[in-house]
């Protein structure tokens, strides 16, 4: 998976935020099809695929998977700025809502933890990747069988999922200043350090529809003054509705990093590489490496 580093910047500044609106062009050397893969329970992931039209071999697949939607990845030069140096290389590119967010079936869950070993139906998003990478080897024609994955920020701890109990087809993953644990270090919590416009606005933006959304309307021209002129957390939420979302819900009910928080961390199940994994972070990210 050669040329993941140089994309360091122009992914952080893509991947990882929702598609810009525009009169863009599908890319005239990929054929682009859409797909709603199934998973084992029944439900369906929209799936956006980029075949190169003069490829004169089998390809491997490169998947991103993502909360932020798929809208507008099918287009140039988007697509082509993004993926310059992997499209010089060659691929097969996957682009997909993951579940419960935007064109995908299902409920969207934060962070989804794993499911229940001993319960053969249940799903996370290791099992939706592995559904993906199955049905993909199987239905896209010019592909190799053999599979990456890559992301940043959510999307980069989607990838670090796709190396739980992978594939057989799955050869490489790149975590990219994933969210790895986001009590200690990361998102939400700083050590403890609770994060309040951040907390409130990113679940609001991800709960309160399966698209985006704006998230709360200051009425003050200086949102941290806006902040301010609330006495409590509690008047905020209450004012602003937050209850209703479940991450909001959970920040009230997990103050302290405690069992629900270590469940969701990603230290606690990745605990071995069975796939070569290329992780990539910076010092001032968000998610602290």
């Amino acid at each position: 998976m050669s040329g993941l580093v140089p994309l360091a910047l122009s992914l952080v500044l893509g991947l990882a935020l929702p598609p810009a609106p525009g009169a863009a062009q599908a890319p005239a050397d990929f054929d682009v099809t859409e797909a709603m893969v199934p998973m084992r329970d029944g439900v369906r992931l929209f799936t956006v695929i980029l075949t190169p039209k003069a490829a004169a071999e089998s390809l491997p697949i490169l998947i991103l998977r993502t909360p932020y939607g798929t809208r507008g990845w099918a287009e140039t030069p988007r697509f082509m700025d993004a993926f310059k140096e992997l499209i010089a290389d060659g691929y097969v590119f996957v682009i997909q809502d993951i579940r419960g967010r935007y064109r995908s079936e299902g409920q969207f869950i934060m962070n989804r933890p794993l499911h229940d070993p001993t319960d053969p139906k249940g799903v996370d998003e290791s099992t939706d990747t592995y559904d993906t990478i199955d049905w993909l080897v199987q239905h896209v024609p010019g592909n190799n069988g053999r599979v990456g994955v890559l992301g940043i920020s959510y999307p980069g701890w989607l990838a670090a999922m796709a190396g739980i109990n992978p594939h057989p087809a799955l050869k490489a993953i790149s975590p990219q200043a994933p969210m790895t644990d986001t009590w200690i270090g990361d998102d939400f919590f700083h050590q403890g350090a609770f994060r309040l416009s951040y907390g409130l606005e990113y679940a609001w933006m991800m709960e309160e529809t399966a698209d985006e959304s704006t998230g709360p309307r200051a009425t003050r021209y200086d949102t941290f003054d806006w902040y301010l002129s609330y006495p409590t957390i509690g008047a905020l939420a209450e004012a602003v509705g937050a209850m209703r979302f479940p991450t909001w819900r959970n920040f009230v009910a997990h103050p302290a990093y405690d069992a629900f928080w270590k469940r969701q961390a990603l230290t606690t199940y990745l605990t071995s590489v069975r796939v070569p994994t290329l992780t990539v972070g910076g010092w001032w990210d968000q998610e602290d490496m």
